[in-house]
Order: C-alpha cells, then sequence, then structure tokens
C-alpha cells in the first residue's frame, strides 16, 4: 500500500490535497477503505455546509460497518463527489482517484494533519 507523498493525513484515516486556491479534496485512504471492506453507501456533506476539523461530516456504510467520516479541516463544502454516491465502491477502487469525496474551501487547518511518512507509520501502512 502506498500513500501519495503529495497528500496530507488525519489518524481518522482521511487524506487531503494540498489547497489549490483555498479548496482541498478530501477522501479516506486505501488503509481505511481496505479495513471498511466493500462500501455501499456513502452519505457526503452537501454542498454549501460548514464542516469543523475533526467532526464528523457523513458516513460511509460497508458490508461490515458504518463509519463516521471526519472533516480534515474547517470550511465550505464547494463539491460532493456524487460519482460516489452513485457507485460507493470507488472508495474502494480508487480511494486516492475517483474515490475522493469532497471539496472544500479551507478556512481553517489544524496542526496536526501527517504527511505521509508519518501516517505510514502511524498505520502501519
Amino acid at each position: 500500500m502506498s500513500n501519495p507523498q503529495q497528500l496530507r493525513y488525519t489518524k481518522e484515516h482521511e487524506w487531503l490535497s494540498v489547497a489549490e486556491d483555498g479548496v482541498a479534496t478530501v477522501g479516506i485512504t486505501e488503509f481505511a477503505a481496505n479495513a471498511l471492506g466493500d462500501v455501499v453507501y456513502a452519505q457526503l456533506p452537501e454542498v454549501g455546509d460548514t464542516v469543523t476539523a475533526g467532526e464528523s461530516c457523513g458516513e460511509l456504510e460497508s458490508t461490515k460497518s458504518v463509519s463516521d467520516l471526519y472533516a480534515p479541516v474547517t470550511g465550505e463544502v464547494v463539491a460532493a463527489n456524487q460519482d460516489v454516491v452513485d457507485d460507493p465502491s470507488l472508495v474502494n477502487s480508487a480511494p486516492f482517484e475517483g474515490g475522493w469525496l469532497f471539496k472544500v474551501r479551507v478556512t481553517g487547518e489544524p496542526d496536526d494533519l501527517l504527511s505521509a511518512d508519518e501516517y505510514t507509520e502511524f498505520s502501519g501502512s
């Protein structure tokens, strides 16, 4: 399992792209997707919602369990990935590409985001 170096990670197993024009993309890591098993339902935050770093903003349901989705940063949701809502298995098959979850205009970034190497050490992945 390889965690892309250009991303930042949370201890809740979300990834965050480097914000371009203040907008960052959020998804879950391959480690989290594998731990969940086959994702069958995704409830994502809606465009216009405000999310707060570290707080639940949606959920992913798999054949094994339901897991909360946590916001890695604070900001306003500017896009939700309708492809994942229509086909939740994208989270498993392409967690770092087509399986992204939402985009957020960042207004606050926590100090505890991990680098790829730090996340790999933390998760053992």
